[in-house]
Parts: C-alpha cells; sequence; structure tokens
C-alpha cells in the first residue's frame, strides 16, 4: 500500500514543469503498433500507466530503448500477433486502445476487458459501434472483447456516435488509418489529446483531417513510416497545480502549457478571486483573497473537464458562499466528497450534482484516494488543512502524475511518500 503523509498549512511558491499527456501518451502508445519503424517520441510522462503499456507493448514483441525518463524509441516492426498480458491489460483503462491497434495491424485483435479508475460504470458500446461500422464483427465473450475484419479487410464506414466519447473517438481513428477505405467519425470528441494522436499519426503518413472538430475524416493509408514526435503538455496535470495554488495559498508559476488549453480552468479560478496571468508557455496562479463561490459544471472539451472536477472541488469547500457543481460525464464521481467532509468539508451529493458549503478551514485526517483524479484531490486538500493528513490508496494518483511528490516538494509542500505492507499483522510476523 503506498501512503502519502501531509503536513498542511504551508503555501505553495515557486515553478513546476508540466509533463507530457497521460491521455495522449495512453493513445500513441498503442498507436505506435500500425508504424513499420521506429517511433522516436518525446515528452512522454513517467507515470504507471505509461510503464504498464510499454511492458504489454515488450511482451508483445515491441523493441524500446529509452533514451532518457522522458524520450522513448519503439520499434513495432517485428511484434507478435498475439493476446496482450491480461493480467496486465486490466490493470488499466487505456488498454481498449489494444484493440484498434491490433485491429487495425492484424486485422483482428483479442483484448481482455479494461482495468484503470473505478468510479461507475463505463461502458466501450462507443468503440464497438465504431469497429462494426468499419466492416469488423465483434463480440464480447469471457471477459474478452473479440474483434475481426472478415475476409482480412476493412473497409471503413461512416460512425455516428451516440454520445460524445474520448476513448472511442480514438480507438475509432487507431482502427481506422490502415482501413481500405475511408472512416468518417460524427460527434466526435474535441479533447487536445485527440489532436495530438492525430497528429502522431499523420507524422507518420497517416491521412487523418478534422481533428478537433465533431466530424473526423480518416483516409486509410496501406502503412505508417518512423519518425519523430513530441506529446503535448498535460492540461490536466497543470489545471491540478492551478487549483492547488489557489486553495492551498501562495503563487506558483505553471511551466511548459498551452494556455489555450486551460482556458475554462483559468476563467474558473478568476471568477473564484485567484489572479491568473498567462504567458506564453506557462500561467502563474496567486491566491490573493479567500476564494468565491461558483458553479461548476462538466462537458466536453471545450467545456470544463470531468478531470478537474475533484480538483476544483477542494476549492469550493474552502471558498466563502455556496458552490454547486453539476457532473456532466461519469453518475458516481463523487465519491471523494465523503472524504472531504472527513476533513471538515460541508458537501451534500445528489446523484449528478453536488451541494458545497464553504468553510474556512479543512483539518487534517486519513483519508483515500478514490480514484486518480480523487486521490490528487486529496493531496490539495490535505495541503491546505490544518494538522497532517494521511492519503491512503495513492497508487491511483502515480497513473496519472509524475514525480508528484518531488514537483509539490519544490514548491515548499511537506509532504512524503511511504510504502507499507497491505497487512501489516502478516509481514510483522513473517519478519
Amino acid at each position: 500500500m503506498i501512503k502519502y503523509l501531509i503536513q498542511g498549512g504551508k503555501p505553495l511558491e515557486g515553478e513546476v514543469v508540466i509533463s507530457g499527456a497521460k491521455n495522449a501518451a495512453v493513445g500513441i502508445l498503442p498507436a505506435t503498433l500500425l508504424v513499420d519503424g521506429v517511433c522516436k517520441i518525446e515528452n512522454v510522462p513517467d507515470i504507471s500507466d505509461v510503464r504498464l503499456l510499454l511492458e504489454i507493448l515488450s511482451d508483445m514483441g515491441a523493441i524500446i530503448r529509452r533514451q532518457s525518463p522522458n524520450v522513448l524509441e519503439i520499434d513495432c516492426s517485428h511484434v507478435h500477433d498475439m493476446v496482450a498480458p491480461m493480467e496486465l491489460v486490466r490493470r488499466i483503462r487505456a488498454s481498449y486502445y489494444l484493440i484498434g491497434a491490433q485491429l487495425g495491424r492484424f486485422r483482428h485483435a483479442q483484448v481482455a476487458l479494461p482495468g484503470g479508475c473505478n468510479f461507475g460504470p463505463r461502458p466501450i458500446d462507443q468503440h464497438i459501434k465504431g469497429f462494426e461500422a468499419m466492416g469488423a464483427e465483434v463480440r464480447q465473450d469471457g471477459g474478452f472483447i473479440f474483434a475481426s475484419a472478415p475476409d482480412g479487410c476493412l473497409p471503413g464506414g461512416r460512425v455516428n456516435l451516440d454520445v460524445v466519447s474520448v476513448g472511442a473517438t480514438m480507438n475509432i481513428m487507431i482502427g481506422a488509418v490502415l482501413a481500405n477505405g475511408t472512416t468518417i467519425i460524427e460527434n466526435a470528441a474535441k479533447e487536445p489529446h485527440i489532436v495530438d494522436l492525430a497528429n502522431f499519426l499523420n507524422s507518420m503518413g497517416a491521412k487523418i483531417s478534422g481533428a478537433g472538430t465533431d466530424v473526423i475524416k480518416v483516409r486509410g493509408v496501406r502503412s505508417l513510416h518512423g519518425g519523430f514526435y513530441s506529446i503535448i503538455p498535460d492540461q490536466i496535470e497543470a489545471g491540478t497545480y492551478m487549483a492547488a495554488a489557489a486553495a492551498v495559498g501562495g503563487c506558483v508559476t505553471v511551466r511548459n502549457v498551452i494556455p489555450k488549453h486551460l482556458d475554462c480552468i483559468s476563467a474558473k479560478l478568476r471568477e473564484m478571486g485567484a489572479k491568473v496571468t498567462e504567458y506564453d508557455d506557462a500561467i502563474t496562479v496567486e491566491k490573493v483573497r479567500r476564494l468565491r463561490r461558483t458553479h461548476v459544471k462538466t462537458m466536453p472539451y471545450p467545456g470544463f473537464p470531468t478531470d478537474m472536477q475533484p480538483q476544483v472541488g477542494v476549492c469550493m469547500a474552502l471558498a466563502q458562499g455556496t458552490s454547486i457543481i453539476s457532473e456532466g460525464i461519469y453518475d458516481t464521481r463523487f465519491r471523494y466528497c465523503s472524504e472531504l467532509n472527513r476533513m471538515g468539508a460541508a458537501i451534500q451529493v445528489d446523484t449528478k450534482m453536488a451541494v458545497v458549503e464553504g468553510v474556512e478551514k479543512l483539518h487534517g485526517s486519513v483519508v483515500k484516494a478514490c480514484d486518480l483524479r480523487a486521490g490528487a484531490a486529496m493531496v490539495i486538500a490535505g495541503l491546505a488543512a490544518d494538522g497532517q493528513t494521511t492519503v491512503e490508496d495513492a497508487h491511483y494518483i502515480e497513473r496519472g502524475y509524475e514525480c508528484f511528490i518531488d514537483k509539490l516538494r519544490a514548491l515548499g509542500a511537506d509532504i512524503r511518500r511511504i510504502e507499507a505492507p497491505d497487512n501489516p499483522t502478516k509481514a510483522k510476523h513473517a519478519g
């Protein structure tokens, strides 16, 4: 068990450099299966989700060279046509991109149902709809997804997604790149990491247009060649440090960002009373007074991201007045609220809405990271609280934040990481 121990009450001061985008990396890495040659990829975040995907690719026969912690060379030219290890696939949500990648390269796929954070049902029916529209036969059986192209041919097709789905948009793009015809994705998601995946594939020889709009066209090509690519900065990591500065206090400059990607977060923090200053590739957030109440409704990009809802929820918990959060993406993303209430917050949840009565202070407690972003929120709360906070199940946090402890310490946070046995009594007797 990984825990974070936090001594709160210290303002955050200084600069933090943002890593590559998790949500882009976990799509780009499986997409390297389509490339006949060496992909040199920079700005790859060194996080547990990425390490799991690299282990899966390596087991499949990919040659991976790490030139530095954040620069990789990946050669999938001689990857085996095999089933990815179930024990690895089930530990990461983004493993479903292997379906599109294997279907595109081998014309068939067998991938275990994915794992990852557990905050409610997240069906992959839109992925399946897309693959079927492209001409694949898809079935689910025994905890696996089976997909195949009849007669070894994917003709492509028109996909109209019933809901805006980031994962389905990216998976269909990956599967369509080497199809024999053209695939059109309507009601596509527009997130920055979708544009990044399209740019990566195009740099390797794909023909994708419209990424960043609600209609994406993928014209199938015969093959992809190797090349160089640099992953965009992580929008949610940047937003997390911005929210931390606003909640905890102090002045933090967040570097290596694309400010346009952070517009909705910057606007919300300004609305709450934080001072937000934008530069070409950096943003400074300073808490100059107690935050004010606000309302947030999570929506697909360019709306307010659901992945920032818990972090801003901590800001609301400490703001003056009553704030309201409406969750427009996931039904059960409010599990972190009961953990915040253990620290003195006053939050009432009703299905997809939370009413947050601001309090002047939070107090340290023992809380759990319910998922990746909820875990980040618990850390922010611990940094803002009086006394000591212990965040349990912190392994969730390390799925998406590179060097989280080191970066926070550099800002003046009193935080440390400890690893404890899952069963301390058993470990004591064993010793």
